[in-house]
């Protein structure tokens, strides 16, 4: 069995990791004014995160590798999921009739239905959830019950698509073989980054595929060791597959070695070291535009998704230039440095949103919607029916809606005032604008 490249590049990712330290103590700069700057908590937590996610596919596949072949462990999740799903439904009905949501029995010629909506509701300030819910304990069985229907779904339909769509499976399927050489392995890097480009964008427009990658996004900080902090749950969502290559007669060994050398390309490009690289800046991905694709900014969120090229982005829309200082991090931080919650609580908010979701169209589109939509509706559900509706937001991790422009100059702590580091913000509503005097690159300021 070949030895994986990632794992060959090892000691070259740590000796690049010393040397981007060795830079930042010869170019000091003061203290919580460069993101960039190596933090022990952070750099653990960014390491543990890197070690996990060798470990977990072998984790993975001893505890969910039975699901995939179809015998008494794939027979009893099924079981579960289809009895979970019929359970949730009878619920949901007993919920409804308790509740009197189906409305008053009379005759159809004398209903009103405005006499119907004031039944159904409920009274200013109570969320327009609790008129729905029925008593307590019926509730807190339904979303208990509910989340074990959708997460046993979620999670047979993502092992047996992963069994189904390995490379070998696809290979097997074609009558073209390419064979070796180097035309075909850089057409399997050039075809893994085109789908990587894709499944990249996927992971900020699905909350399902987000709850995976949002680990990646944790950190405040932006050196070469938040290229390290990867996710340990990627056979637990669905992706384009990577083996589509092998119906065109990519041998899935060259497969295997482009995704190793897209992930190896991408850890240099996770640094404030280098600023830019010239004209090569058009074609590839480069540290400038990934630190654009980590930045919280407004007009940063949800940009920049190439690997290797960033042509991709200039095609399809995404690419946005880096014009201010990103800053780091989520839109809302999880604060912490524990690897296991960093791992897990993305995938505990969703199950927490399915759980309260009304219906089952509002349980499944708390997972394959964006995760904006869902902030969204829980906004909703705190200011209640009363409220008037709320523009949705385009991005999946936008923060309350703002328009962004430029000032000729920033000034504050932590700012160069020899950069254009200014941003002016326009809030909704607003008549006058609201100045942000800069963004450095731990803070607003």
């Amino acid at each position: 069995m070949k030895p994986d490249l990632t794992v060959l590049a090892i000691p070259g990712f740590i000796a690049a990791m010393a040397a981007e330290y060795a830079w930042q103590r010869r170019h000091p700069v003061a203290p919580g004014t460069r993101a960039g700057d190596y933090e022990l908590k952070d750099t653990m937590a960014s390491l543990s995160m890197g070690v996990g996610s060798l470990v977990a596919p072998y984790v993975s596949k001893a505890l969910l590798g039975p699901l995939a072949k179809r015998g008494k462990a794939a027979k009893v999740a099924m079981t579960v999921a289809i009895g979970a799903t019929a359970a949730t439904t009878a619920l949901d009905v007993v919920r409804k009739v308790r509740s009197d949501d189906f409305g008053r029995a009379g005759v159809v010629t004398d209903w009103d239905p405005r006499e119907l909506r004031q039944t159904r509701e409920p009274q200013e300030g109570v969320a327009s959830s609790v008129a729905y819910e029925g008593k307590p304990v019926l509730r807190r069985i339904t979303r208990g019950v509910a989340a074990v229907a959708v997460a046993s779904t979620a999670l047979v339909v993502a092992t047996e698509w992963g069994a189904r769509t390995t490379g070998e499976a696809f290979f097997g399927l074609t009558p073209l073989d390419l064979g070796d050489g180097a035309l075909v392995a850089t057409l399997a890097v050039l075809g893994w980054d085109f789908i990587y480009y894709w499944n990249h964008r996927l992971d900020h427009e699905v909350r399902w595929m987000w709850a995976m990658h949002e680990v990646h996004h944790s950190s405040e900080r932006y050196n070469l060791s938040t290229a390290l902090r990867q996710p340990w749950g990627d056979t637990m969502t669905l992706y384009v597959p990577y083996s589509l290559l092998a119906l065109l007669g990519v041998r899935p060994a060259h497969i295997m070695n482009a995704r190793a050398i897209n992930l190896i390309y991408q850890f240099w490009i996770h640094t404030e070291a280098v600023r830019s690289i010239g004209p090569l800046e058009r074609v590839l991905n480069t540290p400038s535009h990934h630190r654009v694709h980590h930045g919280t900014n407004s007009e940063y969120l949800d940009r920049n998704h190439g690997s290797i090229l960033i042509v991709w982005d200039r095609l399809f829309g995404t690419f946005e230039p880096e014009d201010a200082r990103p800053v780091y991090g989520l839109t809302t931080n999880i604060d912490t440095f524990n690897p296991v919650k960093i791992a897990g609580h993305a995938w505990l908010h969703l199950l927490r949103d399915v759980a309260d979701g009304q219906s089952w169209r509002e349980r499944w589109s708390y997972l394959l919607r964006g995760p904006g939509w869902a902030d969204d509706q829980r906004q909703a559900r705190a200011r209640g029916p009363s409220a008037p509706p709320q523009r949705r937001r385009r991005d999946a991790r936008r923060p309350p809606q703002c328009k962004v422009g430029r000032r000729s100059a920033g000034s504050g702590p932590g700012c160069d005032e020899s950069r254009n580091d200014g941003l002016r913000l326009w809030e909704n509503g607003c008549e006058a604008p609201s100045v942000l005097p800069c963004v450095s690159t731990s803070r607003l300021c």
